[in-house]
């Protein structure tokens, strides 16, 4: 059964797999949220059958079926192998061609009832870019806002945990936001994927609630924000956290412990602030860095950098950040 991009969003939940048989490499940068990889080519097999096509496509598509029949073989022998009788996958490829096609005559022919997807990832990438900007209107969002070590990231979960819809923009682009914001484990992923786990957290969310999100800039790390979103954030309503900068300082030195075991790492990254911040000021962090005084190193880069830089941000592209409701904790949170 071929399906349009929208009667598979339609039925989504229906399927009970949806497979996803490009190359690891296409897989990794984007997919459809929750699909499985089960590639008919392997990254370099993708790049031997495509160079072939120069020459001779006829010989690219019999090396090109020979492999991809290999690579089936292999699947139905383990990812595949304890499937029951009843298993409904979808299958797509990059345009819907020749690599599902194979894959859903094979698991056809053996009497599962198989889905294709026509158009493959592209059609489902075009859905996406067609409906990213629109999405976030019928919302009403609420912005988190709080200088950095206030605890905003914990605040949004704790409110997902009460039940509230929160768009936590942080955790869907792996990256705390700031110069120093890389996660010690894991890579940001690639702008389309960024995109994808975006628009899907918001078609399932109520436009009937409130959606809870942290302030942000334009960009977290190497993502960027699309600009209907970021233009909806800076014109809602503001909850700032606040907490004492002694606080603040023992929260980020647990948060970013990991920097305190890489000093070189982190002076490289800090001097990227050398313009902002002058040789001085640098040179002082740099040596509280090599003393290890990690509080005062903390302390200093919040009271020196942070917290003025946050403040003439929030000032400057939040509308609603003069007039935001003041909460030290979830307690105190009126809602």
């Amino acid at each position: 059964m071929n399906l349009s991009i929208d009667e598979f969003l339609g039925r989504w939940n229906s399927f009970d797999e949806v497979i996803d048989v490009r190359s690891p490499d296409e897989w990794s940068l984007d997919c459809i949220p929750g699909a499985t990889n089960s590639p008919v080519l392997s990254n370099d097999e993708r790049v031997r059958v495509g160079s072939l096509y120069a020459a001779s496509a006829f010989d690219a598509k019999k090396i090109g079926a020979s492999l991809i029949a290999r690579n089936i073989a292999i699947a139905l022998e383990t990812q595949f192998h304890d499937r029951s009788r009843q298993w409904r996958p979808l299958i797509y490829c990059w345009r819907g061609g020749n690599r599902s096609n194979a894959m859903a005559t094979v698991l056809s022919r053996i009497g599962w009832k198989v889905s294709l997807l026509t158009g493959g990832y592209s059609a489902f990438r075009r859905k996406v870019v067609s409906e990213l900007e629109m999405l976030c209107e019928p919302f009403s969002f609420r912005v988190i806002c709080g200088v950095t070590g206030s605890g905003k990231s914990r605040f949004l979960r704790q409110l997902a945990a009460r039940g509230q819809q929160v768009l936590d923009l942080e955790a869907l682009a792996h990256h705390r936001g700031s110069l120093l914001g890389t996660e010690p484990i894991g890579t940001q992923p690639s702008q389309k994927r960024f995109e994808t786990l975006l628009w899907h957290a918001l078609r399932n969310f109520d436009a009937n609630q409130p959606v809870y999100v942290e302030s942000e800039s334009r960009k977290i790390g190497s993502v960027q924000l699309t600009g209907g979103l970021i233009n909806k954030m800076r014109a809602s309503p503001c909850v700032e956290l606040v907490a004492p900068v002694d606080q603040r300082v023992q929260f980020l030195c647990e948060e970013y412990a990991h920097f305190f075991n890489q000093p070189d790492h982190l002076i490289a990254q800090l001097t990227r602030l050398k313009p902002l911040v002058g040789t001085e000021r640098l040179g002082h962090w740099c040596r509280l860095i090599e003393e290890q005084k990690w509080a005062e190193l903390v302390e200093r880069l919040l009271v020196e950098h942070y917290d003025p830089t946050y403040s003439r941000s929030m000032q400057k592209n939040y509308a609603g950040y003069a007039q935001a409701q003041r909460v030290s904790d979830l307690a105190t949170f009126s809602g």
